[in-house]
């Protein structure tokens, strides 16, 4: 996509991704990937944040006689994400009124 997508963007995303499942760095990039250009060497710091900030927990787990990292939220991510959301609703709401030329003159 040619849009650039900002570390605040792709948290939202990895909240959103793992609040509705538990999962693992891999697979978090993969759903990324789909509608950003992103690294795992962008990637995995960002999930360092977000379990230092307390929004994510981890828990291993074997998988094909491997360990494998999972990220689960915390309460106080499903905070945070539920306020990503709202701030998400309220920009593209903007960014579309400013491209439909419906933004009022006095918000201008």
């Amino acid at each position: 996509m040619y849009f650039p997508t900002s570390a605040t963007v792709i948290e939202f995303l990895i909240l959103a991704i793992v609040d509705k499942e538990d999962s693992y760095g891999y697979a978090i990039s993969h759903t990324i990937k789909k509608v950003a250009n992103i690294k795992e060497s962008t990637l995995y710091p960002i999930l360092k944040k977000l379990e230092k900030a307390g929004y994510l927990n981890t828990y291993q787990q074997e998988y094909q006689g491997r360990k494998r990292k999972y990220y689960t939220t915390t309460e106080s991510g499903k905070q945070q994400l539920a306020f990503l959301k709202d701030e998400w609703q309220l920009y593209t709401t903007k960014i579309e009124e400013i491209v439909e030329g419906r933004l009022e003159d006095d918000e201008k």
